[in-house]
């Protein structure tokens, strides 16, 4: 195999580990909701969003794909974003919201 290939298939399997890993976060938020016959949004949802959205970013910029990696890009804001806001709630003691 040489080295172009061998680069384009390490790059195919970082695209599909960034989708996965960003995909799974919709399998837990369903599930999460299902135990908790709700809909709501665990910590894993934004970790995995990370996770998934950095590697997928990774991706994009290697495709060199502008739209993509604005996407991700500025989604990649947004889940650190709701991650800060999950910080902070865990580091203020409970009691009534002013």
């Amino acid at each position: 195999m040489d080295k172009l290939m061998e680069t384009e298939t390490i790059w195919l399997g970082v695209g599909l580990l960034g989708q996965a890993l960003f995909s799974a976060r919709f399998i837990i938020q369903w599930l999460h909701s299902e135990r908790m016959r709700k809909s709501v949004i665990p910590a894993a949802f934004w970790y995995f969003s990370v996770f998934g959205g950095a590697t997928l970013l990774a991706y994009a910029v290697y495709r060199r794909d502008p739209v993509f990696i604005i996407g991700q890009g500025l989604g990649l804001l947004v889940y650190f974003r709701n991650l800060q806001f999950l910080w902070r709630s865990r580091d203020t003691p409970a009691g009534p919201e002013s």
